[in-house]
């Protein structure tokens, strides 16, 4: 089943690098002094407050009802008055989708362009149902099959031969024999025969270990969140065969660019923080002109739809914004007055824009002179731009 790609805004972490996020300051991580926390960690208070307050039937080994893992994500008040913080902001049948696929015999397969919050979603949905989002294979082009399936303590084999004390599992077999999400990332990044050892774990739900002529045959509260997308070089295709075993829900780029706007903020005062960098909304009006920018090269037409536009080599996604206006606001803090001003990210929009040095900065130098140039109040972004990109 494929959930179509509706109008829907996420609160992606910059780069989605594990997109993507630190904690609101309602539920921060115990160790101050981490710069990451895992999600559970994170939004602990808000997990607790949800868990107190669920009454609702919740699936084997789940911490929350699918009802609480849809408001974890979607934000909302608790009848006690804790306000739960978004992390998706969209349509809410995308994330009742996406929950109730994982309380199935079904797994699920983010999909999206770069930047769309794949990483972040599929976080956050195992640690509000597993309260463990840390069962991570991270796909790439050198993944081994031993991390999908199982490796060897080869000190235990050569002393002992094959044994269940020799053997270490995978990410995935301790989530099957503990009733746990685990989580893919990458999925199109991992060679095809490696992609293809999901195969029987999805289907059957076991894992044989011929060595030791046994199985691990997955408990109730098993499931898989991977994610995927096909815009990137050295994508591997999924075969029809591990497609099937997945039902897919698409995570879209931002509707709307005060939705849009709203992300960037948001997702900025958290990693400011963190970093102790000035907050967010001193600089609003220059967010703004970074999603404006983005949006109109990543649309191909101006905002008003008057003038049709190149666009570059690049996604442009909201995770890209967020990333320009943060080094923006570092320069600011430590190089200016702490107001995030045109100059501190002209350097990062151009980083962002030209990937393609030939092609990209045609297109860039094009949109700089015919919308930019013209366009009332931003006189001041103009030159800042033309003076990095020169």
């Amino acid at each position: 089943m494929t959930v179509p790609e509706t109008t829907a805004t996420t609160t992606a972490a910059a780069g989605e690098t594990s997109g993507e996020a630190s904690g609101e300051a309602s539920g921060e991580a115990s160790g101050a002094e981490v710069l990451r926390p895992h999600a559970e960690d994170a939004f602990a208070a808000e997990l607790k407050a949800l868990a107190a307050a669920d009454d609702r039937p919740r699936p084997a080994r789940w911490r929350l009802s699918p009802w609480a893992v849809a408001t974890y994500l979607q934000g909302g008040t608790l009848p006690d008055g804790t306000v739960i913080t978004p992390k998706y902001v969209g349509p809410r049948r995308i994330v009742e989708v996406a929950v109730t696929t994982l309380a199935t015999d079904r797994a699920l397969l983010l999909l999206g362009v770069p930047g769309t919050a794949k990483t972040w979603v599929s976080e956050h949905l195992a640690a509000a149902v597993s309260g463990d989002s840390t069962l991570l294979v991270q796909g790439t082009a050198g993944t081994p099959e031993e991390a999908v399936r199982y490796g060897w303590n080869y000190a235990q084999l050569l002393a002992h031969g094959p044994s269940r004390d020799a053997l270490v599992p995978s990410p995935l077999m301790r989530a099957m024999s503990e009733g746990m999400t685990a989580r893919v990332e990458e999925l199109t990044r991992i060679p095809a025969d490696v992609q293809d050892s999901l195969i029987t774990i999805l289907s059957e739900k076991t894992l044989p270990v011929p060595e030791l002529g046994q199985e691990v045959q997955a408990v109730r509260g098993f499931n898989l969140i991977a994610t995927a997308n096909d815009r990137d070089r050295g994508v591997n295709e999924l075969s029809s065969a591990l497609r099937r075993r997945f039902n897919t829900v698409v995570l879209p780029l931002p509707a709307t660019p005060d939705a849009e706007v709203d992300i960037v903020s948001r997702r900025v005062d958290q990693i400011g923080r963190s970093l102790d960098l000035p907050a967010a909304p001193e600089g609003l009006s220059e967010i703004r002109r970074v999603v404006t920018v983005f949006r109109e090269l990543r649309d191909g037409v101006t905002s008003d739809g008057r003038t049709k536009l190149k666009s570059p080599s690049g996604t442009l996604s909201t995770a890209e914004a967020i990333s320009v206006v943060t080094n923006g606001l570092a320069l600011a803090a430590h190089f200016g007055d702490g107001v995030l001003r045109p100059g501190d990210v002209a350097a990062g929009i151009l980083g962002a824009v030209v990937r393609d040095p030939a092609a990209d900065r045609v297109v860039w130098q094009e949109y700089l002179e015919t919308v930019v140039r013209e366009r009332d109040g931003w006189k001041d972004f103009y030159r800042a731009c033309r003076e990095v990109s020169v």
